[in-house]
Order: structure tokens, then sequence, then C-alpha cells
């Protein structure tokens, strides 16, 4: 789906009044009148223009960030007006950034390094937005191990990104080859029809969507936190699925709006995280989630954040970058992202 807002400017201008007035008839000898002298008006103040940012982010955890930037934003509480555009796949935000049609945006860190390395640095990240969400869902009981998916079939949302290097990876590390799971590639609305209705056993979703699942239909476990898997490898990394990035070209010519943006999606992280009930209203009425139930239920399993600044973007997110190079460099278009990669703001 697509929502935008459409930043309103307010114009200030100053009235000046004349005040003019009649003096009593001549009388025989009238005195000269004095020239006063000229002075000088100060010049009319011009409102500076408050900048439109076009963010476009991914449905799902990312658009819960989101939608706290728009919580604030509609309440004029961020230093930047704000066009949102919410996008069901990683490809529309990608082309999105080529065209120039987006300014920032919040997409799956995998598909933004993969970007960066396409593009000759088109595209650099800004923060780090989130982390770990994925989740196996199970319509009964018989998962209690990523091994025990061996064999069996898998619907899943996420071909190409995120999901499926993490899936790939935590199955051949736990010693199931993933060709031996039959894995079904579906959006995320789709599996929820599947796994509601019980026509599907089992699933990997990311929440909201996880949350979406188990709050309408109860018989749904969750049977496995990937985040939880991950970190059992020891492999010195963390689950890192989603990034902000901007248009090289925007940073340059928008360095200040770029810090200010950064500023109020810190915000946008501290509302949501901090008032999940008002927040979920604003999810919901994004399309994110059926409903703002599933919305206030699913907030704090989102794993937001906002990190940012070169090194402290690199520290976070690099291990994660090497594993999935490791396991596969095509997940991130080849090569290791260099330091350009990370913009520090100014």
């Amino acid at each position: 789906m697509k929502r935008s807002f459409l930043a309103l400017s307010l114009a200030a201008a100053l009235l000046l009044g004349v005040l003019a007035g009649c003096g009593p008839a001549a009388t025989e000898e009238s005195p000269t009148p004095e020239t006063a002298a000229p002075t000088s008006e100060p010049p009319a103040e011009t409102a500076v223009p408050v900048p439109t940012v076009r963010f476009g982010v991914l449905n799902g955890p990312t658009g819960v960030g989101a939608a706290g930037l728009t919580a604030l934003w509609e309440s004029a509480a961020t230093y930047n007006n704000y066009e949102i555009e919410v996008y069901t796949d990683n490809s529309q935000v990608a082309a999105g950034l080529t065209s120039g049609s987006i300014d920032i945006a919040a997409m799956a860190s995998n598909t933004a390094a993969t970007l960066y390395n396409n593009s000759d640095g088109a595209v650099r990240m800004v923060a780090v937005s989130g982390l770990g969400v994925l989740y196996i869902l199970e319509n009964g009981d018989t998962v209690q191990s990523l091994a025990d998916l061996e064999g069996r079939t898998l619907y899943a949302t996420g071909q190409g990104a995120n999901p499926e290097y993490v899936l790939n990876y935590l199955l051949t590390e736990n010693g199931v080859d993933p060709a031996q799971v039959d894995i079904q590639w579906r959006t995320a609305d789709e599996i929820t029809t599947l796994m509601v209705s019980g026509e599907a056993e089992l699933c990997m979703l990311p929440v909201p969507a996880a949350t979406a699942v188990q709050l309408q239909n109860p018989d749904v476990r969750e049977a496995l936190d990937l985040s939880a898997e991950w970190d059992a490898l020891q492999n010195g990394s963390r689950l890192t699925m989603t990034v902000l990035v901007a248009r090289t070209e925007y940073i340059e010519e928008n360095p200040d709006t770029v810090a200010a943006f950064l500023a109020d999606y810190q915000e946008a992280v501290d509302y949501v995280t901090g008032q999940p009930a008002e927040a979920a209203q604003v999810v919901a009425e994004l399309g994110i989630t059926p409903n703002a139930k599933i919305a206030e239920a699913a907030i704090p399993k989102c794993a937001l954040v906002c990190v940012t600044g070169a090194s402290e973007m690199r520290g976070a997110i690099q291990g994660y970058f090497e594993v999935l190079y490791q396991a596969n460099p095509d997940s991130i278009g080849g090569i290791m992202p260099d330091d350009p990669f990370y913009y520090e703001v100014e």
C-alpha cells in the first residue's frame, strides 16, 4: 500500500500601520513645517521553508518505526516535513532510491549493501534501525529445533533478502541442507491466511506479521526465535535486519536535513517504544497491521533502534555482513561494503 503525507508551509508577514492625523486651521502666521529626517524600515522577515523529506519504508517492522515519525510530524514535533510511502518489497524501495523519487529509506540491511556495491556508492547507510524480528511459527508442537525442519514444508516471506539468507545460514549451521526443506516463498498476507485457516503447519514470518497470525489463531505457537538461534551460534555478530539509507547526492546537498531527520527518527523510536498504545493507532492507520491491537502486541518485539555514527554503525553490523558474505557473497552484492558506506554526521 501507499500513503503520502503532504507537508504544509506557513507564511508569516509583517503588517505595517500608517497613522495619519489632522491639525487645526492655520493661524495668520503658520510656522514652516520641519522636514522629518528619513528613517530606514527594517526589511520584512521571510520565513525559511521547512525541508520536506521523501521517506520510503518497507511494510513490516520498518513501517512501525515510520509510524512513530508520522505521529510526531502530524503533531508538529519534528524538524522536517515528511512524505512517507509504504512499500511491500525491497526492490520497490531500491528503485525509488535509484530513480531519485525517494530521498531516505528504511530497508533490509543486505539489500542496502547490495545497492551500494552495485551503484558505485549512490547510497549510504545513515543508521541501523532494526535488529532480529524473525520467528518460526507452527500449527502444532513438533518443531523444537532447526533440525526438526528437515523434510518439512515451510512457508516463508523475504526471498532474496535477509530472511532467506538468515534461514539458509541457520539451517546449514545446524546440520540441515536448505535443499532438504521445502521452502515455499509467499507474501506475508498469503502466509497469514494459510496459517490462520490451519492449511499450513509451519511458517517463517517477521513481527508484526507473526504477531497477527498468533492473535488470529491461538493454536499457532512460537516454535523458534531466530534471533535466539543466531545468538546461540556465538559467531560474534547480531542479527541486524534493517537500516536507514539516503541517496549520496541528497546527503551532499542537504547535510543539515539529514542530520535533522536522524534526530527526528530517534524521537520516533523513543515514542513508539515508550507509548506503544498510542503508536499502535498510527501503525494500523498506515495499514501495516490489520488493527491497533495487533500493532500494540507486536511493538515490544520489533527491536527498533537508531544507531548512528560511522564507527557505531560499523561495529553494530559488520559482523553480520561478514557472516552473510562468507555464506553467500551475492547476499550483500559480492563484496564487503567499504568505509564510505557508513555515513558520519558532520
